[in-house]
């Protein structure tokens, strides 16, 4: 879902499916309507204030707070997870009280199995939603680039569901695209444009 501010639906056209919300509080209302719309894999709205229809539609989930790592080698190889079928990125929830950087960190070396994991820069933001129960979920990922060492050994943390880790390199990074998540392809671009040698 992408918010815009009204007048801007011609000078910024995008794929997917337009609505146009009169006010901040029908934006929970439209997208319980395009989710019934077939085919509608990304949805943009109009709204006479982004901040406000922000909050209304945040409001009506319950918030998550997560922390991953993008993990470069010193081959500038990037560090995947096979989870549920799809390649991802290390990632979890942060525990209460606990720093972002250090969540993140925690979260690569207990899904990965390393020992030393080391945060270059913070990268990149990603939201998303999904349902547990009869709750709907807002998380919100804050994403550390990172560095380890292809000498440790890898170790999937099999009791979350991860069944596969591995070094990527380019031509892997490119298959990955094609089988993950469309939040995971972001911070996939901003990780090739932090770490230009992963092109190569």
């Amino acid at each position: 879902m992408r918010l815009v501010q009204h007048g801007t639906e011609d000078a910024a056209p995008a794929p997917g499916l337009w609505l146009n919300a009169p006010g901040p509080g029908d934006v929970p209302g439209l997208i319980a309507r395009a989710r019934k719309v077939a085919g509608a894999a990304q949805v943009t709205i109009a709204v006479p204030d982004v901040e406000a229809a922000w909050e209304a539609f945040a409001r009506t989930y319950k918030r998550v707070e997560a922390a991953g790592g993008a993990v470069s080698d010193e081959q500038g190889r990037l560090l995947a997870i096979h989870r549920l079928g799809r390649w991802d990125l290390p990632k979890g929830k942060v525990d209460p009280g606990e720093a972002l950087p250090a969540a993140a960190v925690r979260e690569v070396m207990e899904e990965c199995g390393l020992r030393e994991v080391r945060i270059v820069q913070p990268l990149c933001e990603t939201w998303h939603t999904y349902e547990r129960g009869e709750r709907q979920h807002l998380k919100r990922t804050t994403w550390f680039l990172m560095r380890s060492s292809s000498a440790e050994r890898l170790v999937p943390q099999h009791e979350e569901d991860i069944h596969q880790v591995v070094w990527m390199d380019a031509a892997g990074v490119e298959r990955m695209k094609a089988d993950t998540y469309g939040t995971v392809r972001a911070v996939i671009s901003a990780w090739e444009a932090a770490e230009p040698r992963s092109r190569t």
